[in-house]
């Protein structure tokens, strides 16, 4: 592209500021949607694939079915026989059983509700490891501990869920029963986990009625060889056999965490490909819009256009001159929704971390700005493309006399 032709497309687009920057407004709105939605999606992928690095791949867990949280259902639960049984399939490393319950937390003249988490602390490797917490303060929970409690990142701040922060060694009362604060496990990345308490399973039992030997869920950890999907096929089937259930009709699944994780990503991603629709409406709008204001330009500008042609100007120079214009258009506002989206996911992730979604994190990487940089030139020069083509084939006599 000659340097001359490139001077007198900016020089004409300086020439219309307003017509100019209106047009920047509207592919702007579209750049700016899609850049922010794109690293939020961006962001959370992140942050499952360090989840699931974090929690390794030899993890499944077994779940009671029924309505809500697992456990919190009492109608449907895994026996001690089940778990029992499950530890004896050949391929089966570890297990880990777990009570959940709602419960009912107490701190001065403040209640509130929360989970329960009861486990055996032999465990506590395989419980840590899988749901990816670790000790932030204090100690572990330890066999004997049934009036003590594990409480999660939230509870040591102001304001964060109660209105006053609770310190190790402080008494709280659950289900009316005063508890001794010996810890708090480090941040998850979400408000509720990051609420959850902890105890032993003795000290869910003297707090809890009828929950003995009544499990929610149960995390499986596999031999070092052994394939977890395969795993999880066979202790579905060993366990539904040693139930005596029909295929289909358990009250019991088994699912590995990656399996788990591809499902919630495949939730968040039929999310964003909704957005992405949304947003992508927005620069069909702007595509519409710089087609528009280029075919005016092309109208306005016929006489220009024979003077051009006139003094040596060729069909490929004219066509070249517009479908600048209308891209460099359209890569001022990609330029200005990339600034724009990127301090308002800025804003949304500090307002998602600081109400206890740090995994709301949005992501920046260079092939994101650059992408869409790119892409909003493309658009810009796409709906040029006709008006273009119409300025350059016009007929130097016909234009030169053009009112």
């Amino acid at each position: 592209m000659k340097g001359a032709t490139i001077t007198w497309a900016l020089k004409n687009i300086l020439h219309r500021k307003m017509r100019s920057s209106l047009t920047v407004l509207s592919i702007l709105i579209g750049v700016m949607a899609i850049f922010a939605l794109v690293s939020f999606g961006l962001g959370i992928k992140n942050y499952m694939d360090v989840l699931a690095e974090d929690m390794g791949i030899d993890k499944l867990f077994i779940q009671a079915k029924g309505a809500g949280a697992p456990g919190t259902d009492e109608s449907f639960y895994l026996s001690e026989g089940d778990i029992n049984f499950v530890r004896k399939i050949k391929g089966v490393s570890d297990v880990a059983a777990f009570y959940v319950k709602v419960a009912e937390i107490t701190q001065g003249k403040e209640t509130k509700y929360a989970f329960a988490m009861g486990y055996d602390p032999a465990d506590t490797k395989l419980v840590e490891e899988a749901l990816t917490v670790d000790i932030e303060k204090g100690r572990q929970l330890k066999k004997g501990d049934v009036k003590k409690v594990l409480l999660g990142y939230n509870y040591q701040f102001e304001n964060k869920y109660f209105k006053k922060e609770i310190s190790i060694g402080d008494k709280i009362e659950i289900n009316g029963e005063k508890l001794e604060v010996i810890g708090f496990y480090g941040q998850v990345g979400n408000a509720q986990d990051d609420s959850n308490i902890y105890m032993t399973l003795e000290g869910m039992e003297s707090i809890f009625d009828d929950i003995t030997g009544k499990y929610g869920w149960g995390l499986i950890r596999a031999d070092k060889n052994e394939d977890p999907e395969a795993l999880a096929d066979k202790i579905q089937e060993k366990l539904r056999k040693y139930k005596g259930q029909e295929e289909g009709k358990e009250d019991f699944y088994v699912q590995t965490f990656a399996d788990a994780l591809a499902t919630f990503s495949n939730i968040i991603g039929i999310l964003n490909t909704i957005l992405y629709v949304i947003a992508l409406i927005s620069l069909i709008v702007a595509f519409v819009n710089i087609m528009n204001v280029m075919y005016t330009a092309v109208i306005e500008r016929t006489k220009e256009i024979g003077i051009l042609k006139a003094v040596g100007a060729k069909n490929g120079d004219i066509f070249t001159i517009f479908v600048f214009e209308s891209g460099f258009l359209g890569m001022l506002g990609g330029a200005a929704g990339i600034l724009f989206g990127w301090a308002i996911a800025s804003l949304g992730g500090l307002i998602a971390s600081s109400a206890g979604y740090p995994l709301l994190t949005p992501i920046f990487p260079w092939y994101l700005i650059a992408g869409c940089l790119a892409f909003a030139f493309f658009v810009g020069a796409l709906a040029g493309f006709l008006p273009a083509l119409q300025a350059s084939k016009q007929n130097v006599a016909d234009a030169l006399r053009y009112e």
